[in-house]
C-alpha cells in the first residue's frame, strides 16, 4: 500500500486473524471533527456506503462530530453515492466573499451562510436520515454550562479560557464548563459508555435535526452557537468536536468491529487536547477499532504537502480558484486510499495491519 495505512486494536487484529473482515463485522463507523480534512475521505465514503456495507444487512452505528456529523448524516440519504459527490462539490467550491473594506466575514454572516447550506442539502430529505433501515444516527454537540451557558462577547472568551484550564488538569473537569449533548436517531441506543464524560443523550427530530447538525459544525468564535435546540435543554450549542474531537469514546460493541476513516493516525480525545500530546495514545477504549488513515509520506505529495485545512481561507486569500485547484487535487488523489482498502478487503492481510 503506497497511501492507506491501516491501524487497528488487539481485539480488532485479533478479530481480522481468526475471521477477516466482512462489512457484516461493522458495528460502529464514527467521523472525526476536523473541517476540510474530512474531503480526503471522500472515496472511501463512497466505497464503504455505495458498495461495500450493502453487502450485508446489520444495523449500524454512525457517530459524527462537526464535519464527520455531516459525512455520516449524508450517508443515510438515499443514493449516498450521489449524495456523497455532491457533499463533496459543495465543500470544495463554498465562497465566503468578503464586504470591501473588512478582512473576514463575521460569525453571524458564516453562520448564515451555513444553515442555508444544509437547508437546501437537506430540505426535504429529513426523513430519509431518520429512517433509514439500518442505519442509527449520532450527532454529537457540545453544550455550554455556566458562563458558557449563552454565547457573549465577553463570557464566550472567558468561559473557553476556563475550559481550556480545566482541561489542561484534567479531561474530565471540562464538564463542569460544557457537557457532551448527543442528538440519535429514534428509538437509538448509544454505542459508547458514557462514564467517561459528563452526557445527554437527546432524540434527533424533524424539528431539530438542522439546529442539530449546524450545532455541531459550530466552531467557537468562527461560527455562532446554535441556541435553545427544540427537544433539548435550553443553553448555547456548539461544535461536537470541542468535547470530542476524534471521537475517542469506550465503544461498547461485543460481537464486532468499529470501523473508522479517519485523516490520522492519532484519535484525540477532545479539540482542547490537540497540543496535550500525551492524550493521543490509544486506549483500551479503541480496542476493537480498526482505523483507516492516510500515510504521511503520500500527505506530502498532496497540494502544499498536506491536506486540506481551514486555514486554506486564509493562505489563497482572495484567489479561492487557487484554493478549489488543490482541494479537487487532493480529493482526487484520495482515489488511492478507496482502491488500496477495496484490494486489502480481497485478503484482509494481518501483516499488513498497524497497531494504534
Amino acid at each position: 500500500m503506497k497511501a492507506l495505512r491501516i491501524h487497528a486494536g488487539p481485539l480488532a487484529r485479533m478479530h481480522i486473524a481468526k475471521h477477516g473482515l466482512g462489512p457484516q463485522d461493522v458495528r460502529v463507523i464514527p467521523g472525526a471533527a476536523g473541517g476540510p480534512k474530512g474531503l480526503i475521505l471522500g472515496p472511501l465514503d463512497r466505497f464503504i456506503f455505495g458498495q461495500w456495507l450493502p453487502q450485508s444487512t446489520q444495523p449500524v452505528h454512525l457517530v459524527g462530530a462537526s464535519i464527520g456529523a455531516w459525512r455520516l448524516a449524508t450517508a443515510c440519504l438515499d443514493d449516498p453515492v450521489a449524495a456523497f459527490r455532491r457533499f463533496e462539490h459543495d465543500y470544495v467550491h463554498q465562497k465566503f466573499d468578503v464586504p470591501p473594506g473588512r478582512k473576514r466575514l463575521s460569525a453571524r454572516q458564516i453562520s448564515e451562510s451555513f444553515g442555508q447550506s444544509l437547508e437546501s442539502f437537506y430540505g426535504g430529505r429529513v426523513q430519509e436520515v431518520l429512517n433509514h433501515p439500518r442505519y442509527r444516527l449520532h450527532v454529537v454537540t457540545a453544550r455550554g454550562r455556566h458562563i458558557l451557558g449563552r454565547e457573549g462577547r465577553a463570557r464566550t472568551p472567558l468561559g473557553y479560557l476556563g475550559a481550556f484550564v480545566a482541561n489542561s488538569v484534567r479531561r474530565r473537569s471540562l464538564g463542569a464548563w460544557l457537557e457532551r449533548c448527543v442528538f440519535s436517531t429514534p428509538g437509538a441506543r448509544l454505542p459508547f459508555d458514557t462514564l467517561d464524560f459528563r452526557t445527554r443523550h437527546l432524540a434527533l427530530t424533524e424539528a431539530n435535526f438542522r439546529p442539530a447538525l449546524q450545532a455541531s459544525c459550530a466552531i467557537p468564535f468562527v461560527l455562532q452557537a446554535v441556541h435553545d435546540i427544540p427537544g433539548a435543554p435550553a443553553g448555547a450549542y456548539w461544535d461536537g468536536g470541542i468535547t470530542d474531537y476524534h471521537l475517542h469514546l469506550k465503544y461498547s460493541n461485543a460481537d464486532g468491529v468499529v470501523l473508522y476513516p479517519h485523516f490520522q493516525r492519532a484519535v484525540v480525545p477532545g479539540w482542547l487536547d490537540k497540543g496535550l500530546t500525551w492524550r493521543h495514545g490509544a486506549t483500551s477504549f479503541l480496542d476493537r477499532m480498526i482505523l483507516l488513515a492516510p500515510d504521511p509520506d503520500w500527505v506530502r505529495t498532496l497540494p502544499g504537502g498536506k491536506l486540506p485545512d481551514r486555514k486554506d481561507f486564509i493562505r489563497y486569500g482572495s484567489d479561492p480558484a487557487a484554493r478549489i485547484k488543490a482541494w479537487r487535487t487532493a480529493v482526487a488523489e484520495a482515489r488511492r486510499l478507496a482502491d488500496e482498502w477495496a484490494q486489502w478487503l480481497r485478503r484482509a492481510d494481518t501483516r499488513q495491519v498497524l497497531p494504534l
